[in-house]
Order: structure tokens, then sequence, then C-alpha cells
């Protein structure tokens, strides 16, 4: 399924869900993005083999494939960016990834596919032109690699906010954005396990919070799960992930035992 999140005639957002089929139904849920401006295309977290061929068709409406300027990988997991030999083998692309994981992805990759086509992105991020339009890599470390960012596009102030806002909900309720701060938090459940396990701790959570919020931000997309749309709901967000203890926090000497 393609949604599309924003599209002013020039400048197109597009959000891909559900193109894993029923045999890899029990892989965690994805989403993947397109950002097009011109003639020019950029691929948020890409994923895995799984969803390669399906993705490559489902872009074919709205961006030749093969002239994808960028490829940008919030983190080195499979679900984010095991599929990029494929990629690599396809287009032209560059990959831009936290430096921490520069050395880490060419795993992924054969035939030495990867010299010289990933990029590791410095711990503060970057600015990245796109057609004429700025995309902008923002820290987002901790949340939940040691070595992550986020992505937000200037022109259509959407935040694609990685595993930050992700939540466990069916494939088919992907595509049903949250609007309002009743609905955030009738969803709040579907959050809240995954990110007291996978956010590193409450201090980072309260840092990202702070950094978000002085944003000019109008819509967040997680990458797994639904998206949020309209300031309130992403502020509303933003007051309940700062203080939610999490990660090391909840730690205790209890889960550090020898197992008997």
């Amino acid at each position: 399924m393609a949604i599309e999140l924003y599209n002013d005639g020039q400048h197109v957002c597009i959000m891909f869900s559900e193109l894993v089929d029923d045999e890899a139904s029990s892989a965690v849920q994805a989403n993947q993005f397109l950002i097009v401006t011109g003639d020019e295309g950029a691929l948020i977290d890409p994923a895995g083999n799984m969803t390669y061929n399906a993705l490559v068709m489902a872009m074919s409406r709205y961006f030749p494939f093969k002239r994808l300027k960028y490829l940008f990988a919030s983190h080195q997991d499979p679900d984010i960016v095991a599929s990029l030999n494929k990629w690599l083998m396809a287009t032209d692309c560059t990959l831009y990834v936290s430096k921490l994981w520069e050395r880490f992805v060419p795993h992924f990759c054969t035939l030495n596919r990867s010299e010289g086509r990933i990029i590791g992105i410095p711990d503060a991020g970057g600015r990245f032109d796109l057609g004429g339009t700025t995309l902008v890599a923002l820290p987002a470390h901790f949340l939940h690699a040691e070595g992550n960012f986020q992505f937000y596009d200037v022109r259509s102030k959407i935040l694609f906010s990685g595993d930050m806002g992700a939540s466990l909900v069916h494939h088919s309720a992907v595509s049903e954005p949250i609007t309002t701060v009743a609905e955030l938090r009738a969803h709040l459940p579907r959050m809240e396990g995954f990110h007291r396990r996978y956010m590193v701790s409450r201090k980072v959570c309260r840092l990202w919070a702070n950094m978000v919020r002085g944003m000019d931000v109008d819509v967040m997309v997680p990458q797994h799960g639904r998206y949020f749309v309209g300031r309130e709901v992403v502020h509303a967000f933003l007051d309940w992930i700062q203080d939610l203890e999490c990660g090391i926090d909840r730690m205790t000497q209890e889960h550090y035992q020898v197992p008997a």
C-alpha cells in the first residue's frame, strides 16, 4: 500500500506499508518512505530482502527507482537495510548511515558493491540537498540504536522518526493516522511496551523531545505502525515520551543473575 503523506505538485512524500506477502506475515511490520523532488529521489529505511521486489514495483508509480540519489538508514537493523546489496546493484545511489555502522552494513553486501558508496553520518547529523529542498539527518542516538538518526523534510514538515513513536498494530491499521489527542491516548498501550524496552532511558527521551519541540513539525511518521498528524498530537506524544521510565531506568540486579 502506498500512502501519500504530502504532495504540492513538485515535492512528494510517500509511505509504503503492507508490502510483505502472506508467507512473511509473521515478520515485524515496517514502513518505507520515498521522497521525490523533481528528478531526484531519496528512500528512507528501505527494509529487508523480502520487501525489495514489492517496494520496487510500488515505487515505479512515483519515481524510476534506478535514478535514486540517496538511501538513508536510521540504523543498522535488518528490517532497516538488509536489502542494501540489491539497491547498490540496481542503482547508482549512495547510502548514508551513522558513522558507527558505516563498517557494519557492508556485511549485507557482496562483490565489493559497497566500496565508496556507504557514507558515515557524523554524530551531529547533517543536511542534504534533494532537488533544491533540504533533508536533515537529526541525532536520535540510543533511540534505540547507539548510532541512530531520524530524517526531517523541511518542505513537507514531516519528521520520519524511525523507532520513536513506533507501535505494534495489525498491518491493516497502519494507514489510519492519529489526528487527535484522544486517539493518541487510546493508542498508548500499543506503544508503551515497545518504548519501555527499546528506548535506552528517560534522560535520552527527554533530550530528544526538547530538540523536536523546537522544530516545525506537522507530521511524525515512525518506521512501524500508525503515524501522527497535527502539531497538537505530535506535542502530546513528546509530553508522554519525555516522562516515560524506560530502558536502563527499569533495570535492577534481578535482571542480571546467573540462570539457575
